[in-house]
């Protein structure tokens, strides 16, 4: 057992949290509201740096923001599709601008190309000409500003602001420069003054997928594109711990069928997106793995502590963000992944938190029974109950303990 003198004076904690897009961010959400019911000394509000990308971006910016991990897994328990972003109308809504600038390009793009044939035929065959209108195709299919106008509305609440300045910890924003192709991040020196919800915006911005955001006359994408976790963003602002979570991580097939979350094959023969989510993810979690393998030489004297899905368990992969069910399952999944995973490493992490001033709750780990739900229950409970004597002590009521009534104190609770 460490002794007040062990632990180290002042020490700065951070939190870095990796892509995945609205899948990656939910999963996010519930190993974080694990992490904050097993790891006591430590305020998931109150960290040091807040480090996010893509999906990342998002709860970081959340937390930063004041939201508790109980509040944001009441967005996927409970169905708040009208209040919470997290629905097709937000994500998918075609970039119409995007795609009808390029059609209107596509007469002038096909008159050059039957030019350049007649002018030179004996250079390239007509066919070969033709190739110009791929300048025609979209810079990306959807258009992500619903985020952003999401969460300036939520950030302008009281209580919360939308500018780097003005928040109490400090929060990293990691977008790629499409022309320089060099990582910003957001938040830092010189990138401060951009919105946070314009830096989300950016941060998520998939290639392909979504337009690159405008910020300052430079363009910006998905910040994975550089690295799968940005880590090393939390330690060069002075950071001793940083804890880590990564939902990017390709399935092992063959494991996955052993362990009967998959059939055979079925990766191989489910289509495209997966095929390329597979190729994206084996990219990214590579070149992550190789990052923090370094982190022992660069920074010998912190820790990192990282936290992600096994690999076997295809139920995260081919989850659908969009359905009720699935969020909620993808939260609850990641909820219980993350406590098996902190209880089977429990002696390994024990005395590497303690140095922070971290105690890992065993009991509440070894609880078979506990889940989301019956953690943010009970975790309502004492204020229901407290309500509910003082109405009897003003002769206003009575106190009536019962699930429905705990249920209906949850339903209303932010």
């Amino acid at each position: 057992m460490k002794t007040p003198t062990d632990l180290k004076p002042s020490p700065r904690i951070g939190l870095a949290l990796g892509g995945g897009g609205p899948l990656g961010g939910i999963y996010e959400i519930g190993a974080l509201r694990a992490l904050d019911e097993a790891l006591d000394g430590l305020d998931f509000n109150n960290l040091d740096v807040y480090v996010g990308v893509n999906s990342g971006s998002f709860v970081a910016a959340n937390l930063v923001n004041q939201m508790t991990t109980a509040q944001l897994c009441r967005i996927f328990v409970r169905n708040e599709a009208e209040v919470h972003p997290f629905h097709p109308d937000v994500f998918f809504r075609p970039a119409l601008k995007e795609i009808g600038s390029r059609l209107l390009a596509v007469p002038g793009l096909f008159s050059t190309a039957l030019r350049r044939f007649i002018n030179n035929p004996y250079d390239q065959s007509l066919l070969e000409a033709l190739t110009i209108l791929s300048q025609a195709a979209p810079a990306g299919l959807f258009d992500n500003e619903g985020l952003h106008d999401y969460l300036k509305r939520a950030f302008s609440m009281l209580g919360r602001s939308n500018d780097f300045r003005q928040l109490k910890r400090n929060l990293y924003i990691v977008a790629a420069d499409v022309e320089s192709t060099e990582a910003v991040c957001f938040g830092a020196p010189g990138f401060d003054h951009v919105p946070v919800s314009r830096a989300v915006q950016a941060s998520t911005a998939s290639p392909g997928l979504y337009v690159p955001v405008d910020i300052d006359g430079r363009f910006y994408v998905d910040g994975t594109l550089h690295k799968g976790l940005h880590a090393s963003v939390a330690f060069e602002d002075g950071a001793d711990l940083v804890l880590a979570v990564n939902p990017q991580v390709p399935i092992d097939a063959n494991a996955a069928v052993r362990a009967g979350t998959m059939a055979p094959g079925e990766l191989t023969h489910s289509g495209m997106p997966n095929l390329l989510s597979q190729s994206f993810r084996t990219l990214v979690h590579s070149r992550m793995k190789s990052g923090i393998a370094h982190y022992a030489t660069d920074y010998p004297d912190k820790d990192i502590v990282l936290f992600e899905p096994t690999r076997d368990d295809a139920k995260l992969f081919f989850s659908n963000v969009f359905s009720f069910q699935s969020r909620r399952m993808v939260c609850e999944h990641a909820y219980q992944m993350t406590r098996r995973d902190l209880l089977s490493r429990a002696d390994e992490l024990e005395p590497k938190l303690m140095k922070y001033g971290i105690r890992l709750r065993r009991d509440r780990l070894e609880d078979e029974q506990r889940t989301i739900s019956t953690s943010l229950y009970g975790e309502m409970l004492p204020l229901y109950v407290a309500k509910s004597r003082q109405k009897k002590a003003a002769g206003k009521g009575r106190i009536v303990t019962g699930l429905e009534n705990v249920t209906q104190l949850f339903s209303k609770a932010e």
